[in-house]
């Protein structure tokens, strides 16, 4: 069908027919000005971020609807996200689905959620997600190596958010390594001034790999199982100063089970040798003595000869001992020992782990009860490391309890000090000033 054809047109002056032709070539109203003025406004940008909040929030109330009246309320707030990452009892729910024994297949719902979570864009969604890793991949990594292969239940949940996690780490990394700079003493800097002259020498410069290049992954295979976990565990790293405090705990709680909880001699923790220790009625020598004063742990060395000097309880109960001398409670450990269970520790998996604990021993915003916890944690990663001679563990774990013992007694100094000032009421704090006698003539 033809369209008719308008004869009028070619009547017209040329000066219409120019202000025709100029009209008809304006473009509509463009959609992407107005697009952009949108994003650009602050207010628009936080409500759109607080909706999505409240949408994921509200979604979750849905999965469980025991308590979801609290989960309601949350979505409520100005701030969803940061209100369920700071609400303790939202926390325990959470926790409590995850570790439950039908969690982490590939039909949770909840594990659901956090993959899904984990792929929006809005930060505190994704710090949300990043809260609960601990409790996920203790809860996995205890799974997997305390079930048979022929029973093995599926957890393909589980490896579906913590591969979401290292796949991002993957992204933002680029194939590059994490380098850290070795520092050349030779070499002058703010500290200190070197007393032989320094060669100037650019390739003496030590570079260390912290961690090489991450390859993409699709699945979870048992030879790339410490790398993917260990990698969402620096993923949990770089936010950890922003998760609360039963975070924490829990991580600590699963670093100490990991270290050896299904080992016979933990079983006798409570031993009695503490008196025996303090009074030097101990079979040491003098480089027993030393070895004590200096890490804590008397014994867990081995000979050259490859065979153990000391036995595996004696280590373990110094550990014991070495909490009785900070004041920590025995019982926190026994409490920190029900979260998972003994598993293998690469040092893949057993860095990040060091460094988390670094932050829970010494971060200043920390509460006691996660520094109480993180070094507990330390203490039974120490005699897991002595144990499997691993020298990178020994080091780094070695060095945060001496840092850990030397803090300790600082602030026990300063405790006693304070105790013992002074408090006599009828000390001035102030002198007095000179009184003034008016004396009339």
């Amino acid at each position: 069908m033809d369209f008719p054809h308008n004869h009028s047109t070619n009547s017209l002056s040329p000066s219409s027919s120019s202000t025709s032709s100029s009209t008809a070539r304006q473009p509509p109203p463009s959609s992407t000005t107005t697009t952009t003025a949108t994003d650009n406004d602050p207010m628009h940008s936080w409500w759109e971020s607080v909706s999505k909040q409240r949408s994921r929030i509200l979604s979750l109330s849905y999965l469980l609807p025991s308590d979801g009246t609290t989960l309601s309320s949350l979505a409520d707030s100005d701030r969803p996200a940061l209100s369920l990452l700071s609400s303790p009892a939202a926390y325990s729910l959470i926790s409590s689905a995850l570790s439950s024994p039908t969690s982490g297949s590939g039909s949770d719902p909840l594990c659901q959620w956090l993959y899904e979570t984990f792929q929006s864009s809005d930060p505190h969604l994704r710090l949300l997600v990043h809260s609960f890793l601990p409790i996920l991949s203790g809860t996995y990594l205890s799974r997997i190596h305390t079930s048979d292969s022929s029973s093995l239940p599926s957890l393909s949940g589980f490896e579906a958010v913590l591969l979401a996690v290292y796949s991002s780490e993957v992204k933002s990394r680029s194939g590059k390594p994490l380098l850290v700079q070795i520092p050349d003493l030779s070499q002058p800097s703010l500290y200190h001034a070197p007393r032989n002259k320094p060669a100037d020498d650019r390739s003496r410069q030590s570079v260390g790999v912290l961690s090489p290049p991450l390859e993409p992954h699709l699945d979870v295979k048992s030879t790339k199982r410490a790398v993917i976990v260990g990698t969402a565990l620096d993923c949990y790293y770089k936010q950890v100063f922003q998760m609360p405090a039963w975070s924490k705990l829990d991580f600590c709680a699963f670093a100490a089970a990991w270290a050896g909880q299904d080992c016979p001699c933990r079983t006798k923790l409570d031993g009695d040798d503490h008196d025996n220790h303090e009074s030097g009625n101990g079979n040491s020598n003098g480089h027993d003595h030393f070895f004590r004063k200096d890490s804590g742990f008397s014994n867990g060395r081995r000979s050259r000869d490859g065979d153990d000097v000391g036995s595996e309880d004696d280590v373990i109960k110094d550990v014991v001992v070495e909490m009785d001398n900070l004041g920590i409670n025995k019982e926190d450990a026994e409490n920190l020992e029900k979260k998972g269970v003994r598993i293998p520790l690469p040092w893949e998996l057993l860095r990040p782990v060091v460094t988390i604990l670094g932050h829970c021993l010494f971060g200043p915003s920390n509460s006691q009860d996660v520094k109480d916890a993180a070094s507990i944690a330390i203490r039974c990663l120490y005699a897991r490391a002595s144990h499997d001679l691993a020298p990178q563990a020994i080091l780094a774990l070695q060095s945060l309890i001496r840092l850990d013992k030397s803090a300790r007694a600082a602030a026990k100094a300063a405790a006693t000090v304070v105790a013992n000032a002074p408090s006599n009421a009828n000390t001035p704090s102030k002198a007095k000033k000179p009184e003034i006698l008016l004396v009339s003539k």
